[in-house]
């Protein structure tokens, strides 16, 4: 199955690992569709964003702390 260009170096990668984000995101975004990813697209345009901002553009404060 392809994945985005930019999994293997992605936060939301590393949040799943640890078990602290859902497979969803993993699944819908990083596996599926990752153009439609908020993050995917600030990352082709070389946007800063921070690593709790998840793929559909809200921000979890729940990850910033992990």
């Amino acid at each position: 199955m392809k994945q985005c260009k930019w999994y293997l170096v992605c936060p939301m990668k590393y949040y799943h690992e640890k078990g602290v984000l859902d497979g969803i995101w993993i699944k819908k975004y990083c596996r599926g569709n990752w153009y439609a990813c908020v993050r995917y697209a600030m990352e082709e345009r070389g946007e800063p964003h921070p690593d709790w901002l998840l793929p559909n553009g809200s921000l979890d404060e729940n990850l910033r702390a992990k």
